[in-house]
């Protein structure tokens, strides 16, 4: 309790710092429109609903002011922030907050994974910190089989097989805990996937029989449905999908066990089709390799190459592919399998294990694309390292909110 306190009263400073950076960087005119939008959205309102009462948030300000300079708390200091008053705590517990930051433009980028099969893990970068979350309360068999992982809006999903069926889990940041969620229409294995804001697309895999599909479905986190969507020309497992420029994408895979597919397909939300993009990833992948490794950062794809270890960029308008520098990890001694490669926020996240002298561990490096690469040497930071936990990364996501 009394650690809880010592970090309330650091946060209020942090706060306090906030509320004159936040009135000391924005003008009269945008503070207004500010407020303006929030009252629109039922934020002044909803605020004080959801508080239960019409007292100020911070004593001096207006509840809009106040609400603006919470927003910008970090996600690590809510629970700091829950114990100084049920007002707050409330905040937080309804899921306002949250809410209000996606409103804002507000997002924290934390690594969720599993370098053990027992168990999640979160990382704060801004704290430098590591978090256990719960155990999923799944039978054995979804416990150690593999797993398919994606973050949408601020949940997390967790894709297995159960005894007997498929099943899909949910870990949410609000009420933190795991909650067994209703499947796909067409539930799936090793399909591809791929998330903006509140909404997933999956497409491809292959179903509890091993037949190879070709169906996609969306899925909406605010509903927490989810809906048939057209079929893609060519069935395909073992394959990997990304949004970039508001369009979903479907890359590599296999239609059958001897059948790799060198053709990319995108789907536009708005005409709800599928265009085949002939040769668009042309690195086909063996039924030894694992799925490609994209990510899409400022709206550019960008893809590891298992063979070379190298980094690579496509050109849209050439339909091609740009080799930039190397790995700061080995991806080719086990064909891309046991590493991630995702977009955090406007970086690139490589997450693989080494081997040294005081063990194993699995290192966190980023790299930034505007900073460019320099005679093929891209500059990639350790953002963290975890030790003694093997080699192998077993499921990774980032969850921006």
């Amino acid at each position: 309790m009394l650690l809880e306190t010592a970090r309330s009263k650091k946060l209020f400073y942090h706060i306090g710092t906030n509320i004159n950076s936040s009135l000391g960087n924005s003008s009269e005119e945008e503070e207004k429109s500010l407020i303006l939008k929030m009252r629109s959205n039922g934020g002044d309102d909803d605020g004080r609903r959801c508080r239960g009462s019409y007292d100020s948030l911070l004593p001096g300000l207006h509840d809009d002011i106040s609400l603006n300079c919470l927003a910008w708390v970090s996600r690590s200091d809510y629970a700091s922030l829950a114990c100084l008053n049920t007002r707050f705590q409330s905040l937080i517990s309804s899921g306002y907050l949250f809410g209000l930051r996606k409103q804002m433009g507000i997002a924290e980028h934390w690594v969720y994974l599993v370098c053990d099969p027992r168990g999640w893990e979160s990382f704060d970068p801004m704290r430098k910190r590591w978090m256990t979350l719960p155990e999923i309360p799944c039978d054995e068999c979804f416990q150690y089989a593999d797993k398919e992982s994606l973050a949408v809006g601020n949940e997390l999903l967790v894709f297995g097989r159960e005894l007997l069926d498929f099943a899909i889990w949910r870990y949410n940041l609000v009420s933190r805990n795991w909650i067994k969620c209703s499947g796909m229409n067409l539930p799936r294995c090793l399909f591809a996937s791929g998330s903006c804001g509140s909404v997933a697309i999956v497409a491809g895999g292959s179903d509890k029989s091993g037949v190879v599909l070709k169906s996609s479905e969306l899925y909406n986190s605010e509903t927490r449905k989810w809906e048939l969507l057209p079929n893609m020309h060519s069935p395909r497992k073992l394959c990997s999908g990304f949004f970039m420029d508001g369009k979903f994408y479907v890359i590599g895979g296999m239609s059958s066990p001897t059948v790799s597919l060198t053709c990319g397909e995108e789907y536009n939300l708005q005409t709800r089709t599928w265009r085949k993009i002939e040769g668009m990833y042309p690195n086909v992948n063996r039924a030894s390799q694992a799925p490609p490794l994209v990510a899409v950062v400022g709206n550019q794809l960008y893809a590891v190459e298992y063979e070379t270890n190298m980094v690579k960029k496509y050109d849209k308008e050439k339909n091609s592919w740009v080799v930039l520098g190397r790995l700061p990890v080995r991806a080719d001694s086990s064909n891309g399998w046991g590493l991630a490669f995702k977009a955090f926020g406007k970086e690139l996240l490589v997450v693989g294990g080494q081997r040294g002298p005081e063990g194993d561990s699995i290192v966190l490096n980023s790299w930034c694309p505007e900073d460019g690469s320099e005679g093929g040497t891209l500059a990639w930071k350790v953002l963290a390292v975890k030790e003694h936990v093997g080699v192998f990364v077993y499921n990774c996501a980032i969850m921006g909110c």
